[in-house]
């Protein structure tokens, strides 16, 4: 699933592409993952003519700010990603008129297309077709409930070590299931949670009751550094996840437990490990993590 640097790889990209452009149709073979409005029709009548004016990242969601107070909220689950170029469908798939990344075999998946009117496309793809996309009226948007749920953006200045600390403090659970919690922490999911806790020496099932200051102040700052550096490298691309113009990532180069259970843990050479926390799985170095 893309994570906080995937998503904001995308972000950057579609506002140095898109903005000012409008929309001026949308095709879809995927109505499942258009939540709001439920009908096709709908949400295809609210986006034609609306002028994209901005891209923002709230934790691992898109938000294209249009013309006439709107907000189209694009999450893109666990195999979605925006691609920007031009198609056209032969016989019943869409294929890039140019050769190029366009073609890497992870891109082939293109199940929502919004036309431009520059004559090019920003297109989904999306092998599971889970993604969610919803049009919201943008004041209704930030004052709903789920919107307000979302927990603060660790790249932001305001999140400091004390913020950090007031956020944990009486918080139950499992440190690895906490830093996924979107209502705890934004953006974090199960790739940068692992490399940050390797890099904090910490045992992905300590409670979060039992972290001391010192143990706080490492993970606080591997946040802020794994997170960096996954910005930095434009993500990451062991699976599906292209950018914009659907190239690799390049966070592969700081991998170290993540999918690699049973390699030599780069510090100690004993074997990573692989367990189950909360139904997702954590990858972790046994010697360097000890519970």
């Amino acid at each position: 699933m893309p994570e906080l640097p995937e998503v904001q790889t995308i972000v950057r990209d579609l506002n140095k592409s898109i903005l000012g452009l409008k929309i001026e149709d949308v095709w879809s073979d995927a109505f499942k993952i258009i939540k709001k409005p439920k009908k096709f029709p709908d949400f295809k009548k609210g986006l034609i003519g609306k002028k994209i004016e901005k891209v923002e990242r709230r934790a691992k969601n898109i938000l294209f700010r249009l013309s006439g107070g709107k907000t189209l909220l694009v999450h893109q689950k666990m195999t979605g990603h925006f691609l920007y170029g031009e198609w056209k469908m032969i016989g019943e798939k869409w294929t890039p008129k140019e050769r190029g990344p366009l073609d890497d075999p992870m891109n082939r998946f293109i199940h929502l297309i919004f036309f431009l009117n520059n004559k090019k496309q920003l297109a989904l793809s999306d092998l599971r077709k889970f993604a969610k996309i919803e049009f919201w009226d943008t004041k209704e948007l930030e004052s709903s409930k789920g919107f307000n749920l979302i927990g603060p953006e660790p790249l932001d200045k305001k999140f400091t070590f004390d913020k950090f600390v007031d956020i944990f403090k009486n918080k139950k659970g499992k440190i690895k299931q906490v830093l996924m919690d979107q209502s705890v922490i934004a953006g974090i999911g199960n790739i940068y949670s692992d490399e940050i806790l390797w890099r904090a020496k910490i045992h992905p099932l300590k409670p979060v009751k039992d972290l001391t200051k010192k143990e706080l102040k490492e993970i606080y700052f591997f946040i802020i550094d794994v997170l960096k550096k996954g910005v930095k490298l434009r993500g990451e691309s062991f699976s599906d996840f292209r950018d914009l113009v659907g190239e690799k990532g390049n966070f592969d180069i700081e991998r170290r437990v993540y999918k690699r259970e049973n390699e030599p843990c780069p510090v100690c050479g004993d074997k990573i490990k692989r367990i189950k926390v909360g139904g997702r799985s954590a990858h972790f170095c046994p010697a360097c993590q000890k519970l």
